[in-house]
């Protein structure tokens, strides 16, 4: 290899030029690096020829990506391999290989200046500085994608420099002036997994800079998806501390230094580098070399903006700020509004519709399962307050009238008010004045079964997300252990959202019916079992227009004193519930049984709670109810962080204890109050996502246990698919995580590998 051919990345391994390598150890040293890189291309290209690995390109790697890769790791050429497949992997997952920085929307993410490359470096370690300005965020114009892309493109020009590559990289995560709406939990996990095993830049600290209070529970999670050595360095400071870990005249004045942001400089620095040629799925090969010098705006043009960006106080006002060799680049066009491209939620349907719920298809084979009533659901039956009973239908006339003959009861019993069981006419009160059996056992109880929080976090360590989505299919596919003849009953099929989620006979909530047909006691509704509490839930599905007074019919029997509604009426242009209350407060709606009234209304972040007065028509007696109307769940998938759901879990039991004192002694059974409603759309999926989360905390607060497969089993018994995505099913496991490091109950865990992510950078 002639000399005069070598590049700078070649002199850095070489020696060229280099004025550290003169003793016999460092020769020692330089050969072996060298060796260490023709190894690392010669299994590279290797992968690259036989398609092992993701780059769509079948030439062979140079010299300097090689370098790159190797320094990132010591030149541990096996992690260094391990590195380069990590990073070829991610890249073509995020969709961040190919992409063209003049086009919308990445032109214009590129321009708003959220992610850039500060001129000056570190001085105690010379690593490169990157800022992200959290409150230049929002998630519902920037994709995961284009947002990735624009960080991503940065960096590789920023790689380019061997000081860069020699002394790594420092990530100032800035949230000064940020609002729950700019933080993105997901984008930041994506982040800092990439930075901390799919990239060639040795990340040396994180910095995440004022974090607000809302912010502390995040952290805590996203620092269990680190390994121990980067956890040590990812650090919260204020502003006065984070002059502790970079001096202040490598600081923009905005974080309390004395340096201007430039971004528009840099990005002309950056565009030969964007614009070049790419050599692998990464743009990290042919890319010109850009020496720390070039990474530093013109020291003239420093002057004024210094005096407007004090004048301002912010770097609000001095963002735009154009050269002449970015001004194409940032004042292209408007940015577009791209479409999310995350997996949909639990929920697909119109409430007109009747095509099937996404991701239910293999559920739905299980409906018609015939067969006697598990034991785990029937635990609850009793002499005297016996559960409806359950028909086997092997060599039984199935005809509508056969079903309803099964099941005819004493002319002269009535449903009970609070849990749905019969009691006849001699002991019939007042619905909400009899004990009656939620005061019997619960399916959940304090028992043996479970992990404490140390194996819950081995468990999932174990398990990673992958194994969490097998054990949920091991659920999915076994069949509901129960009939489902009155949902499908002719006289009820119209009063179904969904025509794939129906009501399993032995557990559904039996309306009281005094019609001549007895064909007026069906509501899509369930009890289900609380922590030590039986019938602590409804689950249903939305309202239908025309089964709202049914509704209403069932909270004012069963005495219900809190709703938890867990969707919005319309998501993505779809009906998922009917509009069953009066929204605005004053107006009343009016049923053939009861009126509902809108005393009040509260607007939280989260959430929205209403206050409505139900009136029974017939005796003229009315109370108060309590309408939780959960706002934050995400079109698509599941919330990046629980800390909302939390919150709003107090909340729901906070009103249900005090709603409850205000029943008075006409409430005399279970300590915890009534059945508290849930519905979302269908009432299987959020439904249940709320029931197993309230279960499991209730259950971890009394015992230090935790079982979330056992507990969805038993939900599932009574409530047929709840649970009805894989996602939410992980959602539950990451969300008690999540309340026991807010709560104190642990410190701090590892979780390194729940995602089936890389090593660490050095």
């Amino acid at each position: 290899m002639s000399g005069n051919n070598l590049t700078p990345e070649e002199e850095l391994v070489s020696g060229r030029g280099e004025d550290l390598y003169k003793t016999e150890a460092q020769e020692t040293s330089r050969a072996r690096r060298h060796r260490a890189t023709k190894e690392f291309l010669e299994r590279a290209n290797c992968l690259r020829v036989n398609g092992s690995d993701c780059s769509s390109s079948s030439g062979p790697l140079t010299w300097n990506t090689a370098v790159k890769f190797l320094m990132a790791r010591k030149f541990d050429v096996q992690r260094a391999l391990q590195l380069y497949q990590q990073h070829e992997i991610t890249r073509r997952k995020e969709g961040l290989c190919n992409f063209d920085i003049t086009v919308e929307p990445l032109r214009s993410e590129l321009a708003t200046g959220k992610f850039t490359i500060l001129r000056c470096r570190d001085v105690s370690t010379g690593a490169a500085i990157a800022l992200f300005s959290a409150r230049k965020h929002d998630p519902r114009v920037s994709t995961h994608q284009t947002t990735l892309q624009a960080l991503v493109c940065q960096l590789d020009a920023a790689l380019q420099s061997s000081d860069t590559q020699r002394h790594g990289l420092i990530f100032i995560y800035d949230m000064t002036d940020s609002l729950y709406n700019n933080f993105d939990y997901q984008l930041s996990q994506k982040i800092l997994t990439l930075l901390k095993g799919a990239y060639p830049a040795r990340l040396k600290k994180v910095l995440i800079v004022t974090a607000p209070l809302w912010f502390k529970a995040p952290f805590k999670v996203l620092r269990l998806f680190v390994r121990e050595k980067l956890r040590d360095r990812v650090y919260t400071v204020t502003l006065s501390e984070l002059a502790e870990h970079i001096p202040k005249k490598c600081l923009p004045i905005n974080l309390g230094g004395e340096m201007i942001i430039d971004h528009e400089t840099w990005l002309s620095k950056c565009i030969p580098a964007l614009t070049a040629a790419s050599e692998t799925c990464n743009d990290l090969g042919n890319h010109a070399v850009l020496a720390q010098k070039d990474m530093e705006p013109p020291l003239e043009s420093f002057g004024d903006q210094q005096d407007e960006q004090k004048e301002a106080g912010s770097p609000k006002n001095s963002e735009r700020r154009v050269t002449s060799s970015a001004h194409d680049l940032v004042n292209g066009g408007d940015a577009t509004s791209p479409e999310f491209s995350e997996d949909e939620d639990s929920s697909n349907d119109d409430s007109e519709s009747e095509q099937e719920l996404h991701d239910a298809e293999d559920d739905l084979q299980t409906l018609d399962h015939r067969g006697s009533v598990g034991s785990s659901a029937t635990a609850s039956s009793s002499t005297t307050l016996a559960a409806e009973p359950s028909v086997s239908l092997e060599g039984v006339d199935t005809t509508e009238d056969s079903v309803t003959t099964a099941q005819k009861r004493d002319e002269n019993a009535v449903v009970n008010g609070l849990n749905g069981h019969v009691q006849t006419s001699q002991s019939r009160g007042s619905p909400c004045a009899v004990e009656l059996a939620s005061l019997e056992p619960s399916l959940h109880t304090a028992d043996c079964s479970g992990f404490t929080l140390d194996q819950f976090v081995e468990h999932l360590k174990h398990k990673a997300r992958l194994g969490l989505h097998t054990d949920y299919m091991q659920i999915k596919n076994t069949p509901p252990p129960g009939t489902f003849d009155n949902s499908r009953r002719r006289c009820n099929q119209l009063k179904n959202r969904y025509t794939d989620v129906l009501c399993l006979d032995h557990s559904r909530v039996i309306l009281s019916d005094t019609s001549e047909e007895k064909h007026n006691d069906y509501i899509n509704a369930n009890f289900v079992d609380g922590y030590k509490q039986k019938n602590a839930f409804i689950s249903t599905q939305g309202p239908l227009p025309h089964t709202s007074p049914d509704f209403w019919r069932m909270i004012w029997e069963q005495c219900v004193v809190v709703v938890v509604m867990t969707t919005r009426v319309v998501e993505r242009g779809r009906t998922k519930c009917g509009q069953y209350w009066p929204e605005i407060v004053g107006n009343t709606m009016r049923f053939p049984a009861c009126t509902v009234t809108n005393i009040e209304v509260h607007h939280d972040s989260d959430y929205i709670t209403t206050t409505l007065r139900i009136t029974d028509l017939k005796s003229g007696e009315s109370r108060l109810i309590s309408h939780f109307q959960f706002s934050s769940w995400p079109d698509y998938g599941v919330p990046e962080s629980a800390v909302a759901m939390l919150d709003f879990l107090v909340r729901v039991r906070e009103a249900q204890a005090s709603r409850t004192e205000e029943l008075g002694p006409i409430w005399r059974g279970h300590e915890l109050g009534p059945p508290i409603v849930v519905h979302c759309s269908a009432g299987i999926g959020r439904t249940g996502t709320f029931c197993t989360l309230d279960i499991c905390i209730r259950r971890l607060e009394d015992t230090g246990v935790i079982d979330v497969r056992g507990t969805v089993e038993k939900i599932r018994s009574q409530r047929a698919y709840s649970i009805q995505m894989p996602d939410q099913y992980v959602f539950c496991h990451l969300a008690l995580l999540e309340y026991a490091l807010l709560t104190g109950k642990m410190p701090d865990a590892d979780l390194t590998g729940f995602e089936g992510d890389a090593s660490d950078s050095d």
